[in-house]
């Protein structure tokens, strides 16, 4: 059944309305499809994270403790089985209760661990299924996730292989999607955070000054960025050159190419004749993923 905002969520996201268009459009063409609450609502229950406040605020996409702890956890476990490994048991190996805690709560945030949102459940169906793709397809769900780290995107993808990131441009960046909600020394961490993500996911190098590098993305991660922009409503040829695919860092043709390699491996349905490109995701979702990410389409 789709999920109905009520009154309260209704204004309450209306009130957001302003903030959402400033930091989705135009960088992320798709998150934003209407201007209403009803939308904003369903591409939440899909699972994306919409607003001025992200993890990168106090962490970093934590890559390290994502993959021990989806190595902990078998991949049905519901989501409290994550905060009681977390919490409880210590698999992260945390020194105090406090920092267990808020651990699980920032891996929360950004990665849900419940199986009932369809970003999180196909990332772990994927992440499965490719062990060299997973920097990838974490950085993916983070920045489907988190809106600050989403708003960096542009100033690490126009880098060139080997440029130099400039903190200013990722701060400015940060800056243009709060407003002036962040103090300055807030809006540095952010950044710093940040820039680390975009290490972990292989696009930076580097320890103090970072530089760009070319990622090396694999099957599973372009069948992911595909199913975030068609998540989102976005259909054909478009898929191919969404915003998602171009954290993949790949060259005209190849994003065509891999994506015909996630089909072979059963990631995905593609077919290409007569100039159409049609590709789906229904021998990989569910019914009810189907009836909440098509909508009234």
């Amino acid at each position: 059944m789709r999920h109905q905002a009520k009154p309260r969520e209704i204004r309450r996201l209306a009130g957001r309305r302003s903030i959402l268009l400033r930091i989705m459009s135009p960088n992320w063409p798709g998150l934003i499809k209407h201007n209403d609450a009803d939308a904003v609502s369903r591409i939440e229950s899909i699972g994306f994270r919409l607003g001025d406040k992200g993890t990168q605020t106090s962490r970093t996409m934590m890559l390290s403790e994502l993959v021990d702890l989806l190595g902990f956890i078998e991949a049905d476990s519901p989501r409290v089985a994550y905060a009681r490994a977390i919490v409880d048991d210590n698999v992260l190996g945390k020194n105090t209760f406090a920092t267990r805690k808020l651990t699980s709560q920032r891996l929360s945030e950004l990665y849900s661990f419940d199986l009932a949102v369809p970003l999180y459940r196909v990332f772990r169906w994927l992440w499965e299924r490719d062990r060299y793709g997973r920097p990838l397809l974490t950085l993916l769900l983070a920045l489907a996730r988190d809106p600050l780290l989403r708003a960096t995107s542009n100033a690490v993808l126009k880098l060139t292989p080997g440029e130099e990131l400039g903190r200013q441009s990722m701060t400015d960046a940060v800056r243009q999607a709060v407003a002036d909600r962040l103090n300055d020394s807030t809006l540095d961490k952010v950044v710093r955070n940040a820039a680390s993500s975009w290490t972990q996911s292989g696009h930076l190098e580097g320890r103090s000054r970072k530089f760009r590098q070319t990622v090396n993305p694999t099957p599973a991660a372009a069948a992911y960025a595909v199913f975030l922009g068609y998540a989102l409503g976005q259909r054909g040829e478009g898929l191919l050159r969404s915003k998602w695919m171009q954290i993949l860092d790949l060259q005209d043709g190849q994003a065509g190419a891999l994506a015909f390699d996630a089909k072979r491996l059963g990631l995905l349905d593609m077919s290409r004749g007569g100039g159409i490109t049609e590709i789906s995701f229904g021998s990989v979702l569910t019914s009810r993923e189907k009836e909440l990410i098509h909508g009234t389409d």
